[in-house]
C-alpha cells in the first residue's frame, strides 16, 4: 500500500442507544475519500477502540472494506491489553480485507524496551500486511526512540511506516537520519502537521479531518508542495481547531466539531461523557469562531 497523504483516524459513530451506526460510518468513509483523503485508519484512540469488543471491531473493519470497495486502503489499529489479543486482532484484520496495520503498544502496562519490542514484534510476525508503528509516549507512556525504531525496521521487513506523536518534530528528522528513507513518517498530532512536513514527514494521521476533510487535505498539499505562505495562512485559521486533537477530551471535542458541521454526532461511549455546561459552551465558541471565518474557497458545497 502507499503510505502517503492524509489518512483520517476515523471516529466511531454511535446511535442513540450507543450501538455502532454502521450506515453513517460507511457514508462518512466515502465522504472522506471523496474529499481527497488517501486511506482510512479504523479502531484508533479517536475511534474509541478501548470501548469496543472484539466482534464490534471486526464488524467495523468489514464495513469499511466493503464501503470503500478498493478505492483506498483500510488500516486497522491494533491495540489490546494482551499480546495474544493483539495478535488475534491483527490476524482478523487481515482476514477482513484490511491492507495495513497500525501497531500500538499494549494498553495499561508500561513495559520496558524488551517487553515492548516483543509485543509489537509478535504483531508484525502475525501477518504479512505492511505495518505502521504508532509512537505516542504522551498518551501511552511507551516511547519508541529512533534507534529502537531502526532496530525494529531492520528485523521486520513489513514495518513500513511510523506515526510519530511524541509532539517533538525533531524526532522526525532523527528517524529520517537513521532510516535513510526506508520508513514513511506520518505526523500524528494535528497541530504539528506543517512543522512535521518541513522536517520530512510525508503523511498525516489526522483527527479534525473527520469534520473538515477539504481543509485538512488542502493544508497537507500546500505544506508538502512547499507553498509556505499559503500553508501558514490556512494553518493560522485552522490551529484553534487542530489543538483540540492534543487534549485529554480530544474525542469529545472532535466529535462535537463533526456535529457542528453536520457530519456526525457528539455521542461517545462511557467512561467518556459528552461535554456539558461551560466546557461545552467554550468549545462551541471556538468552533463557531472558526466556522464564521472559514476559508470560502475551501468550504464544502
Amino acid at each position: 500500500m502507499n503510505w502517503y497523504g492524509v489518512m483520517p483516524a476515523m471516529t466511531t459513530c454511535f446511535d442513540a442507544d450507543l450501538n455502532i451506526d454502521h450506515g453513517f460510518m460507511a457514508r462518512h468513509a466515502k465522504w472522506l475519500l471523496d474529499s481527497g483523503c488517501s486511506g482510512i485508519v479504523s479502531l484508533g484512540s479517536l475511534g474509541e477502540a478501548a470501548t469496543l469488543n472484539f466482534e464490534e471491531k471486526i464488524a467495523i473493519l468489514k464495513n469499511m472494506v466493503a464501503s470503500v470497495q478498493g478505492r483506498a486502503p483500510i488500516v486497522a489499529a491494533i491495540s489490546a491489553l494482551s499480546t495474544a489479543e493483539a495478535v488475534a486482532l491483527a490476524k482478523a484484520a487481515a482476514g477482513a480485507g484490511c491492507e495495513g496495520l497500525m501497531v500500538l503498544p499494549p494498553y495499561v502496562y508500561l513495559g520496558d524496551w524488551r517487553e515492548s519490542k516483543a509485543h509489537v514484534a509478535a504483531i508484525f510476525k502475525a501477518t504479512t500486511l505492511p505495518c505502521m508503528l504508532y509512537n505516542n509516549p504522551v498518551a501511552y507512556g511507551t516511547d519508541f526512540h529512533p534507534e529502537q525504531i531502526h532496530e525494529l525496521a531492520t528485523e521486520h521487513n513489513n514495518l513500513k511506516a511510523v506515526k510519530e506523536s511524541s509532539t517533538d518534530v525533531r524526532r522526525i528528522a532523527a528517524i529520517r537520519a537513521i532510516e535513510d528513507g526506508r520508513l514513511h513518517i506520518f505526523v500524528g498530532v494535528d497541530d504539528a502537521i506543517v512543522e512535521g512536513i518541513a522536517a520530512g514527514a510525508t503523511g498525516w494521521i489526522a483527527g479534525l479531518v473527520n469534520a473538515l476533510p477539504v481543509e485538512s487535505v488542502m493544508l497537507f498539499d500546500l505544506a508538502i508542495q512547499g507553498r509556505t505562505q499559503e500553508a501558514f495562512e490556512l494553518y493560522r485559521w485552522f490551529l484553534p481547531l487542530l489543538r483540540m486533537d492534543t487534549v485529554p477530551k480530544f474525542v469529545q471535542l472532535i466529535k462535537l466539531v463533526q456535529q457542528e458541521v453536520g457530519e456526525g454526532s457528539a455521542r461517545v461511549r462511557p467512561p467518556r461523557m459528552e461535554l456539558v455546561g461551560e466546557e461545552l459552551e467554550a468549545a462551541r465558541a471556538v468552533v463557531a469562531a472558526a466556522l464564521s471565518t472559514r476559508p470560502g474557497i475551501l468550504s464544502r458545497a
